[in-house]
């Protein structure tokens, strides 16, 4: 890619089924939390189509008035039923590595509460440069600019409007809730089956040899 040697390429990661598979620790937080306040919550519903932010999934379960406590209840309890279970996607970790063997520097830009994403990077022995959480679709745009991110991977087509909104360049993944056709559609500039995909195409667009 032009400028790579002078300017190190930055990429950005969306965290839940892009990175990491949290399905399994996800839904045993709603169960715990289900248990906990009495609330009937289809948790295999909640775990195919995560992306968005917690609130606008507890507003299926709870009253309105209550989601704001009620997430920060389950971001509390999060870390004991969440972490664990929680399993790298496959090529996540070799993803992560052939951008360092380019030079460059990763970053996760994630709708999920910073505290609990830095836990399961830590978990699981992935370490990106920069963690940022709380921002969800267009918004991810605010952390992708600053740290001047050309490209921005994720599952959802959210994932794809703020690599959008920042000028990156939108790579996703059919890993999560939304089909290929779905993500071309919202205009990803490449679609992968999964991050295994990942490292060749990185080198093919960084203009290396394989």
């Amino acid at each position: 890619m032009d400028g790579m040697a002078s300017q190190p390429l930055t990429v950005g990661f969306d965290l839940d089924m892009t990175l990491i598979d949290s399905r399994p620790g996800i839904k045993a937080a709603y169960l715990a939390l289900s248990a906990e306040t009495g609330a009937v919550i289809d948790t295999d519903l909640v775990v195919s189509r995560l992306g968005p932010p917690l609130e606008d999934e507890l507003v299926n379960w709870f009253p309105a008035a209550e989601v704001a406590a009620v997430a920060d209840r389950y971001r509390e309890i999060y870390p004991t039923y969440a972490i664990a279970p929680t399993l790298a996607m496959p090529g996540a970790r070799e993803s992560v590595e052939a951008i360092r063997e380019l030079g460059g520097r990763t970053m996760v830009v994630t709708a999920k509460y910073e505290p609990n994403a830095k836990l399961h990077l830590a978990h699981l022995g992935i370490e990106p440069d920069v963690i940022v959480g709380g921002l969800w679709a267009e918004a991810k745009a605010e952390a992708l600019r600053e740290h001047g991110a050309g490209v921005y991977v994720g599952d959802h087509t959210g994932d794809v409007r703020g690599a959008r909104v920042a000028g990156a360049h939108s790579v996703a993944v059919t890993t999560g809730p939304c089909d290929a056709d779905e993500l071309r559609s919202a205009a990803a500039d490449v679609v992968l089956a999964s991050l295994t995909e990942f490292p060749a195409w990185l080198r093919e667009f960084a203009g290396r040899p394989a």
